[in-house]
């Protein structure tokens, strides 16, 4: 049976990471409306017979993409089994000293 201290220790946790969520949703979202733009600009902008796919069409949805996956990185992969049994460790080493 957990505790109380270990169902908040979840909650929290939890709660955290759906913070992350949506922030990388919200990250997600930005990336492709934004680009979407670019790629219409981009459209209407060419000159006669000029292809769309030059380097400089893609800067931005490349540089940004890549701080995207990132950041994907970042939410997704604390959900190892390894890392997030290192953090309930931690967290219970600190609760621990905060008793004593």
């Amino acid at each position: 049976m957990e505790t109380y201290d270990e169902e908040n220790i979840r909650y929290e946790q939890a709660r955290r990471q759906v913070e992350r969520l949506r922030g990388f949703y919200g990250h997600l979202f930005a990336y492709i409306a934004v680009n979407a733009m670019i790629v219409v600009y981009n459209i209407k902008h060419l000159e006669p017979g000029e292809s769309y796919f030059q380097f400089k069409n893609f800067f931005t949805a490349t540089f940004w993409g890549i701080g995207l996956v990132a950041h994907a990185i970042a939410v997704y992969l604390p959900n190892i089994g390894f890392i997030r049994d290192w953090e309930e460790k931690q967290i219970r080493k600190l609760m621990e000293k905060k008793k004593k």
